[in-house]
């Protein structure tokens, strides 16, 4: 049952928001010094308050922006090593109620392919995730009054059950979906969510009323409180943030670290991940093909930069709407989750197998062609958004080990063995964490390289294992080679 928003307080604090952006405009355009403080602080693990944010969000000099980044890339480094945690998005259904501009699933899309997977096609789609190498999935969902909890919890259920080969099998279930009443988020807790992940959107609530013009979404403070309904349903970590473009990106940054602060203050624990996605064209969606406020590039890495700073505890998504050279980019200065070789829509990944199937059974002239197929986003009459990053997922690992010298990581050992919510950050802020995540990151990925990788991506990995553990403690590394050694043996899912 919903319950009323209407006594509940917005917490977001507007006017500070907007102070603190004033503030930073009218400081000093040379006020270097500030800018370094506000760095040392950040590069000492402190966070940022929203006033911090801003200066560093404002700063025009050349040498501070480089210097923004550069500090941006170093905390993330001390804190995350060289891991990289990989994931699946796996859109469930494209039916809903709301009516938003900017997106292409809203009630008024004639264009779009209404569908709904059913338990077979839930499987088919969960069965070729598995036989890419995937552990962890996002499941997203529109809104819709008959698509309830007890359904997508349902459907959470036949994830986890579905399994495909020797070794497939998905570890860890987050939820994207409507914001629910915590009594339908005890259900999903029930059933073993991971992460509930719901995003704003945007936090400047006349933009969010201008963009949400009918359906339960257009009730700002219901979805403002999602998290915190969650959060008293017993779901651990929590993941939020604003949708790009919509609004002034600055503005949403700050209103984001408002958010966290509050979760922290009012739950004991602030957010678990926090994404950044960008409007991207969508069909018949004509905000999301002209963004109100479009941002570059340039600006779009100085906002993750900050995000880092501020948040240095918190997980940084980044999905595949960003090209491959920036996501690179971003990965360096600050991301610490991707996805890989995305679809979405529902049943999008049994379309690019068949795809797939199709070119290998194609002359070769027409081969171009159906690489094209195989590897952009489907069917753009079906899906959510464009994608920018049309890479497999062996093509991502291979890049990402081979080129940057980062770790990849399908690693749930946290979740599953309760290391979550405010224990996890307990672990995170001491460096304790580090005893498990890079150990456990180097088994999922020996996991990886055994079942699924390509020839040319095993070689690469089985290279990087052997350097990662050359530089582990002498009692870790021992550990470390006998489970490796078990693995290698056919045994999986060991953790420490």
């Amino acid at each position: 049952m919903r319950n009323t928003t209407r006594h509940l307080p917005d917490f977001i604090d507007h006017n500070r928001i907007e102070s603190a952006l004033a503030g930073a405009r009218s400081s000093r355009k040379d006020d270097s010094l500030r800018i370094r403080d506000i760095l040392e602080k950040a590069e000492a693990k402190a966070g940022l308050s929203m006033e911090e944010a801003a200066c560093l969000l404002r700063a025009e000099a050349p040498d501070d922006a480089q210097a923004i980044l550069e500090t941006a890339s170093r905390l993330k480094k001390a804190i995350y090593g060289n891991r990289l945690v990989l994931f699946a998005p796996l859109y469930i259904t494209n039916e809903c109620c709301n009516r938003c501009l900017y997106c292409g699933f809203q009630d008024t899309n004639t264009k779009l392919e209404r569908r709904t997977l059913t338990d077979d096609e839930l499987r088919e789609e969960v069965r070729i995730l598995e036989a890419q190498g995937q552990k962890r999935l996002l499941l997203v969902y529109g809104e819709h009054p008959t698509l309830g909890a007890e359904w997508i919890a349902r459907t959470m259920r036949t994830v986890y059950e579905t399994s495909s080969g020797d070794y497939g099998q998905i570890r860890r279930v987050n939820v994207n979906c409507a914001p629910l009443s915590v009594e339908d988020f005890r259900i999903l807790k029930a059933e073993g969510i991971g992460t509930y992940q719901c995003f704003q959107e945007t936090y400047h609530r006349p933009t969010y009323a201008a963009m949400h013009l009918r359906g339960p979404k257009s009730d700002y403070l219901w979805r403002l409180y999602a998290l915190h309904r969650a959060m008293e349903a017993g779901i651990d970590d929590v993941g939020m943030g604003p949708l790009f473009g919509l609004h002034d990106p600055d503005y949403e940054l700050l209103a984001t670290l408002n958010h966290a602060a509050q979760l922290e203050k009012d739950c004991g624990v602030g957010p678990h991940t926090v994404s950044f996605p960008r409007l991207e064209p969508a069909l018949g969606a004509d905000v999301a093909n002209r963004p109100p406020h479009a941002l570059t590039d340039e600006h779009f890495t100085r906002i993750v930069a900050v995000l880092r700073l501020a948040l240095p505890y918190t997980g940084l998504i980044l999905s595949t709407r960003e090209s491959a050279p920036l996501r690179t980019r971003l990965i360096e200065v600050g991301v610490s989750q991707i996805s890989a070789a995305s679809r979405t829509y529902p049943g999008g990944y049994a379309d690019a197998q068949r795809a797939a199937s199709q070119n290998r059974n194609r002359p070769a002239c027409d081969s171009h062609a159906a690489d094209h197929l195989s590897s952009n986003s489907g069917r753009p009459q079906a899906q959510q958004f464009a994608t920018g990053d049309h890479r497999s997922l062996d093509e991502v690992v291979h890049d990402i080990v081979a080129n940057h010298g980062y770790l990849p990581s399908w690693c749930t050992a946290c979740y599953r063995a309760g290391r979550t919510g405010d224990h996890f950050m307990d672990l995170a802020k001491t460096g304790g964490i580090q005893k498990f995540c890079h150990p456990n990151s180097l088994l999922t990925f020996q996991e990886y390289l055994l079942d699924y990788a390509s020839p040319q991506t095993r070689t690469e990995g089985e290279q990087l294992i052997k350097r990662e553990l050359e530089a582990q403690p002498e009692s870790r590394r021992q550990k470390l080679q006998s489970l490796l050694a078990r693995i290698r043996n056919g045994e999986r899912d060991l953790y420490i």
